[in-house]
């Protein structure tokens, strides 16, 4: 019975830790991405594990405008390694804030 419940306290303690690399993966992916183009991450939008590593959707606010509505946002596709380290990035995407997509 005892080992039933070690297993369990294992698993759930690799889920958090788990869970917690992720958030590694996202944040070091956000600042890397901050440095290299001048860029603050305002959102995520894709984040999913591949073979080499991840692949992670950012949208940035590219160029402030008043009224908000009309800044200018892009999304970039940034890839890392299974560390989080980035291995490249691109933008796919130039919009209006206050625009919606139509697709």
């Amino acid at each position: 019975m005892a080992d039933k419940s070690e297993n369990s306290d294992k698993s759930a303690a690799e889920s958090r830790s788990g869970s917690q690399a992720a958030l590694d993966v996202l944040r070091t992916a956000g600042a890397q991405l901050a440095e290299l183009t001048g860029l603050r991450a305002e959102t995520v939008t894709r984040f999913e594990r591949t073979g080499e590593g991840w692949l992670i959707e950012i949208e940035v606010l590219e160029l402030p405008r008043v009224p908000e509505t009309m800044s200018l946002m892009a999304s970039y596709e940034v890839n890392t390694d299974q560390d989080g380290q980035l291995t490249g990035y691109r933008r796919t995407r130039r919009y209006e804030r206050g625009r919606a997509d139509r697709r």
